[in-house]
């Protein structure tokens, strides 16, 4: 298969999407087939106000389809609802070509969010966006009823994975030195993943969270009890999930949270909200939901690590790779 996949998202950005995309390419990759991956890194961009490092590409039909000429594609996949998305959706109907979506990230929540604009225009321009497609692909069950809900049409299952020999208990254990429990956040620290409900708890120990984004140094000055670690990759992050007690996801608006499998992998039970993503992804023993987050975290320290381990094991790269390319071939030969 000559897969063409075309995506808003992609290096040096740091997040989900990002990550699922490179894995399971290197997986596709590795099985023999061939794959072009599309990213800004090519165009002219601009960064987004408010958050620069993300960067929006600019004008790129012209230059993306001559890309797209140049690589001969005999599947495509659009992987976001950007400006590259929308460029390569349009080339896609102007040829005729079949094409597959996939729905990562909740942008009418994260745009009210950020603008306190009601979300419901942004919700028809995303239903618009992927109706032209074959399919939209979607990890999680909630999702894909949510989905379904708003009148997406052709929502298809794509789950996820982690890289279990990466993320594991026998980790070499971070925070040494800081007062326990270890109640641990990673992630994008934006106004969208709900941090402050987290920096605000009343909780035993030491907080700590991984990660960067816009708001972090407003929530330094604001929480200067609150260690904040930066950016941690590879070993470091490894390390940084299994020298934590409980692994803390205030999110409301993810829709599917890699980092929960991340965290379960290392034996580190989750404390979260009961919303899309933790509902589909924590199983009974291996973390807490509750509306009442200090509760769960309380509640999530006293989970069997061995069990959220166990659980993690359930979850993998290779599977996911499978079941993105079963979808590709059904939905191309339909």
């Amino acid at each position: 298969m000559r897969l063409l996949v075309v995506t808003d998202a992609w290096h040096p950005q740091v997040n989900g999407v990002v990550r699922t995309l490179d894995t399971v390419v290197s997986h596709l990759t590795a099985g023999g087939d061939t794959v072009e991956v599309i990213g800004p890194d090519r165009f002219r961009t601009l960064p987004l106000p408010s958050y620069p490092e993300i960067r929006l590409v600019l004008r790129p039909r012209r230059r993306l389809a001559q890309l797209v000429e140049a690589f001969g594609p005999d599947a495509v996949h659009i992987a976001t609802e950007g400006p590259l998305g929308w460029a390569m959706r349009a080339i896609c109907l102007e040829r005729d070509w079949r094409f597959t979506t996939s729905f990562h990230t909740r942008f009418p929540d994260y745009l009210q969010a950020r603008t306190g604009l009601p979300p419901g225009l942004a919700w028809g321009m995303l239903r618009r966006f992927h109706a032209a497609g074959s399919g939209v692909f979607a990890a999680t069950a909630s999702l894909r009823a949510e989905l379904a809900r708003r009148g997406f049409a052709n929502v298809r299952p794509w789950t996820r994975g982690v890289a279990l020999d990466q993320f594991h208990p026998g980790a070499a254990e971070a925070w040494a030195g800081l007062p326990r429990p270890i109640s641990l956040y990673v992630g994008r620290v934006a106004v969208e993943k709900n941090i402050e409900a987290f920096l605000r708890l009343d909780l035993p120990g030491s907080k700590v969270v991984v990660g960067d984004g816009p708001q972090r140094a407003q929530l330094q000055r604001r929480y200067p009890g609150v260690h904040f670690a930066g950016w941690r990759q590879g070993a470091a992050l490894a390390s940084a999930y299994a020298g934590a007690d409980v692994f803390v996801f205030p999110s409301l608006t993810d829709t599917f949270g890699l980092v929960l499998l991340e965290a379960m992998a290392c034996g580190t039970p989750v404390a979260a909200f009961p919303v899309t993503g933790p509902l589909d992804v924590v199983a009974p023993g291996t973390g807490v939901l509750s509306a009442d987050l200090r509760a769960a975290v309380l509640a999530a320290l006293d989970c069997d690590r061995n069990a959220c381990r166990r659980h993690a094991e359930g979850f993998s790269w290779p599977a996911c790779t499978a079941g993105f390319r079963r979808q590709l071939i059904m939905l191309r030969n339909d």
